[in-house]
This record gives structure tokens, C-alpha cells and sequence, in this order.
């Protein structure tokens, strides 16, 4: 097993880029020390998580294992643990080289496997359970949608969580948990592929989204019960609905949201910070590196959406004078989905089909077109599986661009927005620079 690198390119941007970051690794001194390590706080100035009482600053990434011609039913973890020992050194060796901190993972990881990426590679795991998102079963039925006012569906919710908690919450390498994935889009919109947000989720259901809200905090609060010592976060699509999330969730640490706005957020972290006053993590956000009208892979793009967006992320950091309220972000995401257009069909083609359309993506926005290519976020390409069941990952232009930003460290003495704009713009100086020899790969 290899990972795919394309040698003379890489080392040519490594040099441009500096060295690799290197991970901080601030582990618990003993056990008993689980229960103080991870925290939220604001100060003077700002929020910040602190891990053992040290701040750090997110630089995370949506991660799984998806071999070409598999999808959502596959599980690594089903694997010999030999298997899986080989899979996570190839991809969190890469992470780590890439400067990631912490990755986004799904309920169902062995606690061990967490803990086995932290000891050996310093990265943290924000655990996220989906929460009722794709349905449920319900006195021996599934429900597409689930209904967070039914007193079945809170009992089960409430259970689930509860034994999460139980069962990862001296788990080394656990950062945060992590509930729900635009639970408030799911009210209307069943099933798991991406498609434009319905219309009446934009206008109608505030009755719905209270109780689903309500529900958030009822399992922040019992969670809480077994586990104070890791914070809880739910994960809202962009900022829909935060007036709600204001009123009935007081006791969420931390606001989680998957936004997707183009090359700005706009005015997203002032209107979070006015509207519900807690720290802030993007836990999904990016671009695709496919251009739907030229019907051609883009990494510059993808990579110039990645740039402006992390200067945002940075900016708005603790200290610097904005609204200081950002801890970081999960970019999405690590490799290609290529069962992500169909789910359950063409598994081993990688589906050029735009399912859902974004204005803020000018590069292949046509008034009327779908543009969003669902198959193509990932920072790496993903090879061909091999024999053994392996895939080989060949990393696009966007990684080296953000190995260099993950090391920018936002709560240094001399980091200012004026440090950061000239930091930002030598990126995009490297971009200029690179792009056209990724551009003939």
C-alpha cells in the first residue's frame, strides 16, 4: 500500500510552503485528569476550547474510509485489526503532515481506534452522533423523518446518547461530542444525499425545529449527567433557525454549523455571536474540484474558496478583534465520495452529475444548473482499491495550500488581522504560483 503522490510536484510546493507543521499533542497527565481536560471558555478575549487548560485552535477535517465501489454500509472498523492498523497509518500520516488536529468521526468507531490516532498521531476525534438525521426505527418500523415532539423518539435519543457518553467518556483522544447533521434541513428533507434545501424549510416548521431543538438540549443535559468533563455541540445547517437555538439551548457548549456560502460567510460569525452567544465550530465547509460547466477537475478553485474561507475561520479567532468567536473548523472533506450521487448505484464511477446548486461558487455557477458536485470535496483524490481492499490517495493542490495555513497559529503574541491578511495573500501568491502545474495533472 502507497499513497499517490506525485514527487516533483509535492516537494517543488513544500519548499514554497516551509516545513510541515508539526501537531501539538496536549495529552491528560493520569486518567483522573479525563474529567478536567477539555473546556469552553470566554474571556476578554473571546472564546476559546482549552484541552488540560491550553488553548487550541481547531484545524480539523471530515474523515472516513470509503473504498472505491463501496458506500455508507461498509465499516472499516468490521475489518482485522491489522487492516485497520494499515489504513489509519496511511491517512492520518497524511493528516498529520497536513497539520490536522482533530477529525470528525461517526458513532460506531471502537473507542481504542481513538485513542490509537491520538497516542500516535496527536489528532482528536469530535464524536458525532447523527440524532434522529436519516430516520429511525419506531415499535419495529422505520420512519423516514423523525418527529422529536413524539415521547418514543426522545426516549430512544435519550438512551443512545447516554450510552455514548458511557462508553467514550474516558476515551484518550476524545475532543468533543458532537450531535446531529442539519437536523433542522432533515424536518423536510429525508435521506442522506445532498440536494437543494426545500423551500418549505426556509419559510415553514418553526414548530418542528422547537421541538427538535428542545430535544438538543434535553440530551446536552443528560449527557452532561455522566460526562461533564467533554463539552457537547450540535451541528445546525448554517445559522437557520438560531433565534430557536437561542431560546430552548442553553446548555449546548458549543454551535456547530455546516455552511456552505462561497469564497465569504458574510456576516455568519457577527450574526452568531449577537444571536447565541457560545463558541463557534464550522464543522463542515469547502468546495468541490469540479468546474460542472467545463465538466473538468479544478483544484485552483477548490483551493481558492478553501484560502478565503479559512482566512475567516482564523480571523474571527479569540484576540483579534472581530467577533472572536471561532474555534476552528472541519473542512470537508479528507478524500472523494464516489458513492455520494446515487448512494447505491454506480459505486465505481466518479459521477460528474451536480446535485444541488450554490450561487457563492462562481467559478461553474449557471443561473438554473445545478453546480455542487457531491462526489468531488475531497482534499485527496482516491486511487483505485487494491486487492487487499486498500485505496491509494493522491493529494490535490488544496492540501499543500492547507498544510501551510493549519500553521498559522491564531492566539500568538504577534498574530494581528493585519499579519493575517499578509499571511492569507502569500498563500494565494503560492496558488498563482502552483496552479497551473496541478492543473495538467
Amino acid at each position: 500500500m502507497r499513497t499517490w503522490l506525485i514527487l516533483i510536484v509535492v516537494s517543488t510546493v513544500l519548499i514554497s510552503c516551509g516545513k510541515p507543521p508539526s501537531t501539538e499533542v496536549i495529552k491528560p497527565n493520569s486518567p483522573g485528569d479525563l474529567n478536567k481536560a477539555v473546556s469552553v471558555v470566554k474571556d476578554s478575549s473571546g472564546w476559546k476550547i482549552l484541552v488540560n487548560d491550553r488553548p487550541i485552535f481547531i484545524t480539523g477535517m471530515n474523515w472516513d474510509y470509503y473504498p472505491i465501489g463501496t458506500n455508507y454500509e461498509y465499516s472499516l472498523w468490521e475489518r482485522p485489526d491489522e487492516f485497520i492498523v494499515n489504513a489509519l497509518d496511511d491517512e492520518m500520516s497524511l493528516l498529520k503532515d497536513m497539520g490536522v488536529n482533530a477529525i470528525r468521526q461517526y458513532t460506531g468507531v471502537p473507542a481504542k481506534w481513538i485513542t490509537y490516532i491520538y497516542e500516535k498521531y496527536g489528532i482528536y476525534t469530535m464524536l458525532n452522533h447523527s440524532f434522529g438525521r436519516y430516520g429511525m426505527t419506531l415499535d419495529g418500523e422505520w420512519v423516514a423523518t423523525t418527529e422529536y415532539d413524539d415521547p418514543r423518539v426522545m426516549k430512544i435519543l435519550i438512551s443512545e446518547v447516554k450510552q455514548l457518553v458511557v462508553d467514550y467518556k474516558d476515551t484518550p483522544g476524545l475532543l468533543f461530542f458532537l450531535l446531529g447533521n442539519e437536523n433542522n434541513y432533515g424536518l423536510f428533507w429525508e435521506g442522506a444525499e445532498t440536494e437543494d434545501i426545500p423551500e418549505e424549510s426556509k419559510s415553514e416548521g418553526r414548530e418542528k425545529a422547537v421541538a427538535l431543538y428542545k430535544a438538543f438540549n434535553k440530551a446536552a443535559i443528560a449527557m452532561k449527567e455522566v460526562d461533564a468533563a467533554h463539552p457537547v455541540a450540535l451541528c445546525n445547517g448554517d445559522v437557520q433557525y438560531l433565534d430557536l437555538i437561542n431560546a430552548h439551548c442553553p446548555d449546548i457548549d458549543i454551535f456547530g454549523t455546516n455552511i456552505y456560502r462561497g469564497a465569504s460567510f458574510g456576516d455568519a460569525f457577527e450574526v452568531m455571536k449577537q444571536g447565541y452567544d457560545k463558541p463557534v465550530v464550522f464543522t463542515e465547509f469547502g468546495s468541490d474540484a469540479f468546474n460542472a460547466v467545463k465538466g473538468i477537475e479544478d483544484q485552483g478553485a477548490q483551493s481558492y474558496f478553501l484560502i478565503e474561507n479559512w482566512k475567516e475561520i482564523y480571523q474571527n479567532a479569540a484576540g483579534l478583534g472581530l467577533a472572536e468567536n471561532s474555534i476552528g473548523a472541519f473542512t470537508f472533506q479528507f478524500s472523494d465520495g464516489w458513492w455520494k450521487y446515487g448512494q447505491t448505484k454506480n459505486l465505481h464511477l466518479h459521477d460528474e452529475n451536480a446535485s444541488w446548486v450554490n450561487g457563492g461558487y462562481s467559478f461553474d455557477f449557471v443561473d438554473g444548473q445545478n453546480n455542487m458536485n457531491e462526489e468531488w470535496f475531497g482534499i485527496c483524490a482516491k486511487g483505485p482499491t487494491t486487492d487487499e481492499g486498500y485505496y491509494e490517495l493522491r493529494p490535490r493542490l488544496a492540501y499543500y495550500l492547507l498544510q501551510k495555513i493549519h500553521h498559522l497559529n491564531p492566539y500568538q503574541s504577534n498574530q494581528t488581522i493585519t499579519a493575517s491578511d499578509q499571511f492569507f495573500e502569500q498563500i494565494k501568491t503560492t496558488l498563482d504560483q502552483f496552479k497551473p502545474k496541478f492543473d495538467k495533472l
